[in-house]
This record gives C-alpha cells, sequence and structure tokens, in this order.
C-alpha cells in the first residue's frame, strides 16, 4: 500500500479567491525563464513552487476546491491543486482526466507526488510506461521514482518489478521520458543494498544497447551516481 498523507479539514476558500491571488502574484519575467528550462509557458503565470506550497499549506486539503482549480486550466493553479487534494478522495477517473492534462514536466512531476499517495499508484506506473503520449509515459516513471522514495513499507520485491519496464523503454529517445526512466532507475538503486546490485546490473544489461543514445545515457548516469563511493557507503 502505498505511503498516505493523513486527511485535515476542509478549507472555505473559494476558486475565485485562489485565482485572483495567483494572477495577482504573475510575473511575466520568470514565465520566460521557466521557458528556457522546458516548461509549457502556456497559461503559465510565472510562479515558483517554494511560493505556491505555503498557499496550499494555508488552504488545507479540499478536494472540490482542488478539482476547480484544475479545470481553470492555470500551470500554477494545477500544480497548487495537487497540493491541496485529499488522497483518501482521488479517484481512479480522476487520475485519467488529469494525466491526461499534463503539458509539461513539472506539473508532471508535481501531480505525481499526489498520485504516488493513492492506492493506484502502483498499477498506473506500469500502465503508463506502456502509453505513446510523452507526459503520460513520464508519469509512469516518475510514479517509479516517487515509490522508491517515499513508500518505505513496500518490499524489495515490489519495487524491483519495474526494473524490466525501466529496460524495456529504456530507448525511448524523448528528453522528459529518459530522464524519467533514469530517475527511477536511481531511485530504486538507491533504496538499499539489495536493490542497489539490482539496478547497476540493469543499467549493465541497457548499456548493451548501442544503437539507442538515450538508453547509453541512461545507463551511464546511473552507473555513475549507484557505484559511487558517496551511495556505496551510505548503503553500508
Amino acid at each position: 500500500m502505498p505511503f498516505v498523507l493523513k486527511m485535515s479539514k476542509m478549507s472555505n476558500t473559494s476558486v475565485e479567491e485562489i485565482l485572483t491571488r495567483l494572477h495577482v502574484l504573475a510575473n511575466p519575467v520568470n514565465v520566460a525563464g521557466m521557458a528556457r528550462y522546458g516548461i509549457n509557458a502556456h497559461d503559465t503565470l510565472g510562479i515558483s513552487i517554494y511560493t505556491l506550497r505555503p498557499i496550499a499549506k494555508e488552504i488545507g486539503r479540499d478536494h472540490q476546491l482542488a478539482l476547480a482549480l484544475w479545470d481553470s486550466g492555470i500551470h500554477e493553479a494545477r500544480i497548487l491543486a495537487s497540493y491541496i487534494d485529499d488522497p483518501h478522495l482521488v479517484t481512479e477517473e480522476q487520475i485519467e482526466r488529469w494525466v491526461s492534462d499534463f503539458d509539461s514536466w513539472d506539473v508532471c512531476d508535481q501531480v505525481c507526488d499526489l498520485f504516488g499517495r493513492t492506492p493506484f499508484a502502483y498499477p498506473k506506473a506500469f500502465e503508463w510506461s506502456e502509453r505513446e503520449e510523452e507526459f503520460v509515459k513520464r508519469a509512469g516513471f516518475v510514479l517509479m521514482a516517487e515509490l522508491a522514495a517515499h513508500d518505505k513499507k513496500a518490499p524489495d520485491e515490489k519495487l524491483a518489478q519495474f526494473l524490466p519496464v525501466i529496460a524495456r523503454e529504456s530507448t525511448d529517445e524523448r528528453n522528459f521520458v529518459k530522464k524519467a526512466v533514469n530517475w527511477a532507475l536511481r531511485n530504486i538503486g538507491k533504496r538499499n543494498r539489495y536493490l542497489n546490485g539490482l539496478a547497476i546490473e540493469t543499467a549493465g544489461q541497457i548499456r548493451q544497447t548501442p544503437s539507442s543514445k538515450a538508453a547509453r545515457w541512461i545507463a551511464a548516469d546511473a552507473l555513475r551516481e549507484l557505484t559511487s563511493e558517496k551511495i556505496q557507503a551510505r548503503l553500508r
């Protein structure tokens, strides 16, 4: 069972209040800077997640407000929606609807932190890893990375099931996919000594795909970290 946040009381904040507040905080200069890092500038206000997180804390858990914020289509409102939504109330239908709206890697990664706290995390990681849409596929591997880092009760065998999937999809040359594949492999390999060994073995297998630049990069980058003295000393 994935890790789950405790429920907290609902807020009385309206979506109009939040959207007005976000527009006041808008920073067009930041939008240009975000675009240089590959963040979709469409419907983006240029507000840092470090500004959004305190706002989320003020609001507290509010599932209905989260749904309304998501439907606004505003980049930052969608990230904020993932911060305030209650994982106990998130449905599979909602997850599928939201993931189909992903249009930027940062929204994908922030929202997957919420998805990783739901009962759907493991099946969706496997399912989305086979999808063709770039950010849906990325979401599958971001979920794997999230679960490896945060699902403390997961047995090694449960996380090890992700490794063949990582190897299978390591030839996807799209930047946002290959980086998520690499992230998942590294997080699994940093979990403990047993999984470290399996992840290193998987990276070695991936490295044997000479025709794929993505596979060679994923393997080399993962092996560099997973075999480093820093990681090996921590795992010992």
